[in-house]
């Protein structure tokens, strides 16, 4: 299963039909509550600053991944205007403000620099949201997204889009991740699916600007935005064991984290799901990405 067993949540995908490039839309159902962890040092993102602890706005519409670097970032405007038209927002007295935290992937060197997601593209990934289980591999977001750069770009590896979920208790954690990571890839329990041993001496300058990988967990148990971010520190937690090297001074990721129900659960329990689908869904990406 995939991050669409959480009830009410839908993915589309918008993908370039020559270049490998795209969006992906995940639309939510209301109420929500959204938070993050950031802990690449070089982020492309927008309307994060509302998901920290403390500001008023708990309840976004939709979150945007996206390629394009931050020239992708305007996809969100497709997305803001096609939730407005169907009458979602936070509500003003002027009407709905849709409300679309994004984060952006480089893939500018796989596709061609002028060609990435608009606010048509983001709009059509929003239109073509679907409750379908998300398909793995180089679609929407993760249509550019590659691995294992560091080890040269005669060793480069396909990423990709990948999804998992995990139900406990009868509350469901899942997560959905674009893999578009410098370092070499592994499995949780540590085995290698790109490259091998992890050697520290490479130079990250050559390829600074071409990682980035992103992260949206979500659950349908009640939680409050300080819980909700706990979800997002164990998801980074699984990027820094699945990905070697993660959160690097060229990257970054990015971690959503959405509670989106109204069931209880325990948080720590929900905590170790959220890495273990985070894991799993990496694993699944560059899987797919390789076949």
């Amino acid at each position: 299963m995939t991050i669409t067993a959480i009830p009410g949540v839908t993915v589309g995908h918008w993908t370039h039909a020559t270049q490998v490039t795209g969006c992906t839309v995940i639309v939510l159902p209301e109420p929500n509550v959204a938070a993050i962890e950031i802990r690449g040092a070089a982020p492309g993102t927008r309307e994060t600053a509302l998901l920290q602890p403390g500001m008023r706005v708990e309840t976004i519409q939709a979150l945007l991944l996206t390629g394009g670097s931050a020239f992708g970032l305007a996809a969100a405007d497709g997305v803001m205007r096609e939730l407005a038209a169907d009458g979602r927002g936070h509500p003003t007295p002027f009407g709905p403000v849709p409300i679309v935290p994004g984060a952006v992937i480089f893939d500018m060197g796989v596709a061609d620099p002028e060609v990435r997601p608009g606010p048509d593209e983001g709009a059509l990934a929003y239109r073509a949201a679907s409750a379908d289980p998300v398909q793995p591999g180089r679609i929407g977001a993760g249509a550019g997204a590659t691995v294992a750069k560091w080890r040269g770009f005669e060793n480069i590896k396909q990423g990709g889009i990948g999804s998992s979920s995990v139900t406990l208790d009868g509350v469901t954690v899942a997560a959905m991740v674009v893999v578009n990571a410098l370092g070499d890839v592994f499995t949780s329990a540590g085995e290698p699916l790109t490259g091998g041993d992890h050697e520290p001496d490479f130079d990250p300058a050559a390829l600074m600007g071409s990682n980035t990988t992103l992260v949206v967990v979500a659950t349908d148990a009640a939680l409050d935005r300080p819980s909700t971010q706990r979800l997002a520190v164990r998801s980074q937690d699984a990027l820094a064991v699945c990905l070697r090297p993660a959160h690097t001074r060229y990257d970054g990721d990015a971690a959503f984290a959405i509670s989106c129900g109204s069931k209880s659960g325990d948080l720590d329990r929900l905590s170790e799901a959220a890495f273990a689908v985070t894991a799993r869904a990496i694993e699944a990406a560059v899987r797919a990405g390789n076949e």
